[in-house]
């Protein structure tokens, strides 16, 4: 697929899709706050919601507006990604894809913002006595970005440096 904007709409509207989907399956099988065993001492589904941002971050907080604010955070850092999408060149590919995931990810826990003040968490990971905040489908696909963006800044080193003038060339 060549349209890098068809990829995004094509990509993201699949990841939200599918994102949506699996949170509606969980508030529709499972009480919230119980969980499904599904690997001993590995892995649950858990009904979670989290008031909060990642890994339960000002989930506590009483501020009387957050849910709003967290709603136009969100909303600025879907444009910001959409300018970094579009000034992205369409030879970078894995940046592109990054991108896409990321975008993909804040429009899954913005409509959860908008529907329930609130993000259904359900991947439930632990090992022994250590355990991983539970997180959805759009925390993968924002971390799978992101790391695909760290991949493209060290695939193509730092930043393009400015080409250098050939000392021998003669200026007009």
């Amino acid at each position: 697929m060549k349209n890098k904007y068809l990829q995004l709409f094509l990509i993201s509207n699949i990841l939200i899709i599918l994102d949506q989907f699996t949170k509606y399956l969980v508030a529709l099988h499972i009480p919230q706050n119980m969980s499904i065993r599904i690997i001993d001492n590995f892995f649950n589904l858990t009904h979670i919601r989290n008031p909060g941002v990642a890994f339960g971050l000002f989930a506590d907080s009483d501020l009387e507006m957050k849910a709003t604010l967290f709603i136009v955070f969100s909303g600025i850092a879907i444009i910001a990604i959409l300018v970094f999408f579009h000034e992205t060149p369409s030879s970078k590919k894995i940046a592109l894809r990054g991108l896409i995931l990321i975008f993909a990810g804040a429009i899954g826990n913005l409509i959860d913002r908008i529907l329930y003040k609130e993000v259904i968490d359900f991947l439930d990971f632990h090992f022994g006595s250590y355990h991983w905040p539970a997180f959805n489908v759009a925390d993968s696909c924002i971390t799978i970005g992101v790391l695909f963006m760290f991949i493209d800044i060290i695939k193509d080193g730092t930043a393009p440096q400015k080409q250098q003038e050939d000392p021998t060339s003669e200026s007009a």
